[in-house]
């Protein structure tokens, strides 16, 4: 079997929450050993749902068990110094460390990067957090606490998301928590790349904001070249038309065929031809100008049809999709292809479920998904173990109240 790009990496994973534990996830699936270090009551979305019907255990919800696969669970609570001294002996061989903890936080814990640098100078250390750290430049609002809802604000996003400016939405998911954690995880692979080549590692800096501020083009596209600011216009894209979602007989669908050659290959689907060069339409700017009576022409034939005669007469030639729902995804044969719903255990219901799956497909060192995620200090025997903690340390250690050794028990 071939190996995973990733393997032989150690990751200390001091995150929870969203954003942290997706980044360290995308690095697990790619074969990286991560280990979680959570305090005696776990991460607080362990208790987030949603939650079968048949779990009565309820050791986890959809949204840990999905961002924390792959990994293993030590419980270790820092403010004891015997379990700080034991998370140290981790970081000494650690390759990577990722936190995303209140600014100064982890200073104050005696764990910061210039502390951990000292020890393990090839150490990379990431860290998540609304508005960034000072290494990358100190924002005014560093001490701001931030969820996702914040980030897609004043990153931009919600500013442009709605239907029209008196009514701006959040995206529907959290993606002020994962965009970050991609970023992140990219940030970190780059930094281990550097440090095979320097011996050296290096602090990766990620701010919440800066990440949607990134994904957020049309904000800073439009702005710097206008100064003007975008304001939301439901689901159309600035400048390009058609581009939109569009009415059929039972439903509808999303089209997009905003350059010439699609446009002209939408207009001789229609049986208009004529649109091809009419002198309203004949350009990509002039569609946008003209779109009112654009959509009305578009609009007129798509509603003369059922989604499923639209799918069959462009699908394939312009840029056409059906809204898919949940049981739509699960039902559709794309995604089982592409292993995008790979299933694990889910502990207390004797059931398998599905998470979302590895998103590069690397060719000769394919990521995977190869565990559920871990049960609260499932593996802080093993681990601390293996790092040399006999018997006689691993009682001290919970004697002193900085861990709870509970290694397999569903509770």
């Amino acid at each position: 079997m071939a190996g995973r790009a990733l393997d032989g990496v150690r990751v200390i994973d001091l995150t929870q929450a969203l954003s942290g534990p997706f980044c360290t996830s995308l690095l697990a699936d790619q074969g990286a050993d991560v280990v979680k270090i959570e305090s005696p009551r776990g991460d607080m979305l362990r208790h987030t749902g949603p939650f079968g019907e048949d779990d009565t255990a309820r050791v986890y919800g959809g949204v840990f068990g999905n961002a924390n696969r792959n990994k293993r669970s030590v419980v270790l609570d820092l403010k004891v110094p015997e379990a700080r001294d034991a998370l140290l002996r981790l970081i000494d061989e650690a390759d990577v460390l990722v936190e995303n903890f209140s600014n100064g936080v982890m200073e104050r814990l005696g764990l910061g990067y210039d502390e951990l640098a000292a020890r393990n100078p090839r150490l990379v250390y990431t860290s998540i957090r609304g508005f960034g750290d000072a290494r990358g430049g100190a924002s005014p609002y560093a001490h701001w606490p931030a969820f996702d809802i914040v980030a897609q604000a004043m990153g931009g996003l919600m500013s442009i998301t709605g239907q029209d400016a008196d009514h701006r939405v959040r995206v529907g998911s959290g993606i002020g928590d994962t965009v970050p954690a991609i970023f992140a995880a990219f940030g970190t692979v780059t930094a281990l790349l550097e440090a095979r080549v320097s011996g050296k590692g290096q602090y990766v800096d990620v701010a919440m904001v800066d990440a949607v501020l990134a994904v957020s083009e049309v904000v800073v596209n439009t702005y710097s070249h206008t100064r003007t600011a975008p304001e939301p216009i439901g689901n159309q894209l600035r400048g390009f038309a058609p581009f939109d979602v569009v009415p059929a007989q039972d439903g509808e669908v999303t089209l997009g065929a905003p350059h010439n050659p699609q446009w002209a290959k939408l207009c001789t689907v229609m049986g208009r031809p004529e649109l091809i060069t009419d002198e309203r339409f004949d350009t990509d700017d002039k569609r946008w100008i003209n779109r009112e009576p654009l959509y009305e022409i578009v609009t007129a034939w798509t509603s003369s049809h059922t989604v499923a005669e639209l799918i069959e007469l462009l699908g394939g030639i312009v840029p056409l999709g059906p809204i898919f729902t949940a049981e739509d995804i699960f039902a559709d044969p794309h995604f089982a292809a592409r292993e995008m719903l790979p299933t694990v255990e889910q502990p207390g219901t004797g059931r398998d479920i599905e998470v979302t799956g590895v998103v590069p497909k690397l060719s000769r060192t394919p990521g995977d998904v190869r565990h559920r995620a871990p049960l609260l200090g499932e593996h802080t025997v093993e681990v601390l173990r293996a790092a040399g903690l006999d018997e006689a340390a691993l009682t001290a250690l919970e004697t002193a109240g900085g861990t709870v050794i509970q290694e397999g028990v569903l509770s």
